[in-house]
């Protein structure tokens, strides 16, 4: 992972505490790992901040262009953002991690509301603020 992803996961895991006395060590290790799938791919800083104006000004363009797994150039930065949390699940799934851990990172963009009733969804809300406030 690139310095800043690794910096920005700490960030999340120190958020997450701070939100929970106790974390659950799922939550804690989602918190650390949930954006490791993006070092599949190295993005260029121009490539990065591209995806994010671009999903900020136009979100459904966004998710077009980030559909299939084409990795153009100019398409890369929306394949990482729309599929890293996948890829990220399966990184974790690899190395035996535990299956609400892997859970919560693979679900770590989803909309919570649609997975309220999910017994995990408390987490994933938890997850996502920390991940959102950094």
């Amino acid at each position: 992972m690139s310095r800043a992803d690794q910096l920005h996961s700490l960030k999340v895991l120190r958020t997450v505490l701070r939100q929970r006395e106790s974390a659950p060590r799922p939550l804690a290790v989602a918190a650390l790992m949930h954006d490791v799938g993006k070092r599949r791919y190295h993005l260029a800083v121009w490539q990065k901040t591209m995806a994010v104006l671009v999903k900020r000004l136009l979100p459904p363009l966004a998710d077009r262009l980030g559909r299939e797994e084409n990795m153009s150039i100019w398409r890369a930065p929306f394949v990482v953002r729309s599929h890293h949390a996948r890829w990220s699940a399966e990184i974790l799934r690899a190395c035996c991690a535990d299956d609400v851990a892997v859970w919560l990172v693979e679900h770590h963009q989803a909309d919570v509301l649609a997975l309220g009733d999910h017994p995990q969804a408390e987490l994933l809300q938890c997850l996502q603020r920390a991940d959102e406030a950094c």
